[in-house]
């Protein structure tokens, strides 16, 4: 069973944004597939089982950037 959630990105401006992001999440344990949209800021992650908020919230901030909403 896999676990889709979803969240709002803000800073990022490129397409270097959205690589750095997908980078960072991707490592995290669990991760299965990672979607940027650019235009909206949406984060979608795709697990094989739950992962905690702050793990999401610590790979976008190592990236650069801030979760703003989940």
């Amino acid at each position: 069973m896999s676990v889709t959630r979803e969240y709002v990105v803000s800073g990022m401006h490129c397409h270097h944004c959205i690589s750095s992001v997908t980078e960072e999440v991707s490592a995290l344990s669990g991760v299965t597939d990672v979607k940027v949209d650019l235009g909206s800021g949406q984060l979608i992650v795709v697990s094989d089982a739950e992962i905690p908020f702050e793990s999401i919230e610590a790979a976008v901030d190592e990236a650069g950037y801030s979760v703003v909403a989940a």
